[in-house]
């Protein structure tokens, strides 16, 4: 795997105790001059899952309307985890998350040709909403990361981008659509579905 990508070491707990994982915060507006929320992601490996967390500060909650959850979550502020075998993002696994619990879980291919039907197998998720902060937190079998060749056999390191969708309500009522990411994508529109967007997680000891 390439050097010179963004890394984020995973370290192996015998317990989910949050404030043993390495905080990452390094989560920017890539595409617009503004100031980011405080974004936080933490990750541990336990019992052979990969647990995470996202805590969030969020003054202006954005919850979107919708009959199905994937609707509800592309109309919400969201944390978003991709996962991929190889760059060539043929193919990648996403997970969006909104603050009250609704889940988008998608298989994609590049350029952007999602399939739906994809679920994550062994996911489990909770949430919480406390005024102007939320947290969203979950975990993954390590065998399921290993059954999409996510995670090769033996190997210490796996492709992961980490985002952040932070919508927030114009005077008007319209909603404007911020994009803030851990790995800056260097696109010039914003974009997440490219192999730039993505960073290393490292499983450490």
């Amino acid at each position: 795997m390439s050097e010179t990508r963004k890394r984020y070491p995973v370290r192996a707990s015998s317990a989910v105790d949050w404030p043993f994982a390495e905080p990452l915060t390094d989560f920017r507006f890539p595409w617009e001059a503004t100031p980011a929320p405080h974004t936080e992601f933490r990750a541990l490996r336990v019992a052979e899952r990969l647990h995470f967390r996202f805590d969030c500060v969020d003054a202006d909650l954005v919850l979107g309307a919708g009959d199905t959850a994937k609707e509800r979550v592309l109309a919400s502020d969201r944390v978003e985890i991709f996962l991929t075998p190889e760059l060539e993002l043929n193919p990648y696994y996403c997970l969006e998350m909104e603050p009250r619990g609704d889940i988008h879980a998608y298989r994609a291919r590049t350029y952007r040709k999602f399939e739906d039907e994809f679920r994550w197998h062994g996911l489990e998720l909770s949430v919480n909403i406390d005024g102007s902060r939320y947290s969203v937190e979950g975990s993954l079998p390590l065998a399921t990361l290993g059954s999409l060749g996510v995670l090769k056999p033996n190997a210490r390191e796996l492709f992961a981008g980490v985002y952040r969708a932070e919508f927030s309500h114009r005077p008007d009522g319209s909603v404007h659509f911020g994009w803030m990411s851990w790995v800056d994508p260097a696109t010039d529109t914003p974009d997440f579905h490219v192999p730039s967007s993505f960073g290393i997680f490292e499983l450490t000891e």
